[in-house]
């Protein structure tokens, strides 16, 4: 699996808010945690819920900035949101796992 070019892939369906071609890239059981809203979010369906609110809800657009590979299974990436937030730009990180792969867990969060 080439990570960088998965999440490419898949910060280009977010930010086309093709919701179904975004959830393609998790695991039906996987665990979104997003401690600047106090939330996890379980499944496919608890993802989309999150992807909904918080992605197409406010307009998101997501640009990486860099991405720390920390082995085959799990990355660090450092992002720029935009959208029609309060802020309109904000940095963020997702601190990404996967297994068989797509990804498992990820912990999404604002800096």
């Amino acid at each position: 699996m080439n990570i960088k070019n998965y999440l490419e892939n898949w910060i280009s369906a977010g930010n086309r808010y093709q919701t179904e071609d975004y959830l393609k890239f998790y695991l039906p059981d996987a665990v979104l945690t997003d401690p600047s809203v106090g939330q996890e979010f379980l499944g496919v369906e608890g993802i989309k819920e999150y992807f909904i609110s918080y992605f197409i809800g406010y307009k998101t657009q997501t640009k990486i900035v860099s991405v720390d590979i920390k082995g085959e299974d799990h990355a660090f990436v450092l992002v720029e949101f935009t959208g029609e937030f309060p802020q309109k730009k904000l940095g963020g990180t997702f601190d990404m796992h996967f297994k068989n792969g797509k990804i498992s867990k990820v912990t999404a969060d604002l800096i």
